[in-house]
């Protein structure tokens, strides 16, 4: 069986948002890494460099500054300080605030692209890592010490070894399929319409949460007045939506936001993406493990994707900084251990509140209600609820603690 050289990179496949995170995570750390990317280093030509808002949490901003990230997107990123969450046809709402917390903000919206750009100009400053792109992993064979990668690119085939394989290459991974690890998978049967806005009203750091018989409606808070629009829809309607023109859609998303930021007008480009929720039943392989969007893909309800990956990264980047062998099988138990409270929680609460919020029965409503007023009425609860929206975990990287009330 071939041998592995002693410095042999980790190998991440995946250079999407959370994969070039983590490589730039190991580097900072000082770990030599290989970033493997299908699509040219171009924003342009990462899928998932695109038209959607990120919301932050304030915890994901604290990770992203740790490794010289945020500094280079700061400057696109709009300040969230009140998130308004409410269910059409029920009583009562949930309300968040900055100040009452003690912070300057929850948490930060940036469109997606931005922080593309900013990864990118931050993935060029890094020393130990070596970067293939545009190219491709075409197999995989177990090496002693470690897997033996094919990789193809416009320079024709290469071979590397690595002590560590990523797989970071999104909900379809490749990396996930070819380490013979399933999925547990459920079709919500919506589709995701993501534009921007102007409202009649400034949004002045408001963000909104909207749950409804048809699906959660998502408002976030952007530079210029403007707003990032998040509108579910039932997946058979989806093709009628796509085609709407801009007064239609206006019309659509007023319905059902409503009216609290006014009247809603110029809507921008839109973009659909089916919605269905993709868990691999393990994180790990033999000397592998599965990050971000590959692990686990939840439904956009509370914009906790990238959030989530991102504390995938960095604890792993953490992990490997600590010392010892970084496909040890006992690193990745303990990877497997630290996230697993935060990975399971946000799969069930993402998946409850689609079920639950969005679910069109009548005796659930009083319960609803119920429930929304205790949330916004008892301190305790709500300080919980905010510490969780802001990103905020046991077990969570040191990179994205901080201090708060």
């Amino acid at each position: 069986m071939r041998r592995m050289s002693p410095a042999s990179p980790i190998l991440i496949v995946g250079g999407g948002l959370v994969g070039a995170s983590l490589a730039i995570a190991l580097d900072t750390a000082g770990i030599p890494a290989l970033l493997v990317e299908a699509a040219a280093p171009r924003v342009a030509d990462q899928p998932s460099y695109d038209e959607r808002n990120l919301a932050l949490a304030r915890a994901t901003v604290n990770g992203l500054a740790s490794i010289g990230v945020w500094d280079l997107a700061r400057a696109r990123a709009t300040a969230i300080t009140h998130i308004h969450t409410s269910r059409a046809g029920d009583f009562g709402s949930v309300r968040m605030d900055a100040a009452s917390e003690g912070v300057d903000a929850l948490g930060w919206t940036l469109p997606a692209r931005e922080l593309g750009e900013a990864l990118l100009r931050r993935l060029d400053s890094c020393k130990r890592l070596r970067r293939m792109a545009p190219a491709r992993v075409e197999r995989i064979d177990a090496v002693e010490g470690g897997w033996l990668a094919t990789i193809t690119g416009p320079e024709g085939t290469t071979q590397v070894t690595t002590p560590l394989l990523v797989g970071a290459d999104g909900t379809t991974s490749g990396i996930r399929m070819q380490l013979g690890l399933g999925t547990r998978e459920h079709d919500y049967e919506q589709a995701l319409f993501v534009s921007t806005m102007t409202p009649e009203h400034d949004p002045r750091g408001r963000a909104f949460e909207r749950f409804t018989n048809d699906g959660p409606v998502a408002v976030l808070p952007l530079a210029e007045r403007r707003i990032g629009l998040v509108l579910t829809v039932a997946a058979d309607q989806a093709d009628a939506v796509a085609v709407m023109d801009d007064v239609a859609f206006a019309a659509l998303a007023q319905a059902r936001f409503g009216y609290r930021l006014g009247r809603l007008s110029r809507p921008g480009k839109r973009v659909p993406y089916p919605i269905r929720r993709v868990a691999a039943e393990a994180l790990t392989g033999p000397r592998a493990v599965l990050v971000g969007n590959a692990a686990q893909t939840v439904h956009p309800i509370g914009a906790q994707g990238f959030n989530l990956g991102l504390r995938d990264a960095l604890t792993l980047a953490e992990l490997v900084a600590a010392g010892g062998e970084p496909g040890d099988p006992a690193l990745l138990a303990e990877y497997v251990r630290r996230r697993a409270p935060d990975r399971e929680g946000t799969m069930a609460m993402s998946h409850g509140l689609v079920r639950l919020a969005c679910l069109d029965q009548p005796f659930l409503g009083p319960l609803r209600s119920l429930a929304m007023l205790a949330l916004d009425r008892i301190p305790p609860l709500r300080h919980a609820l905010s510490r969780r929206g802001m990103g905020f975990r046991a077990n969570a990287p040191f990179a994205v603690r901080e201090k708060t009330p």
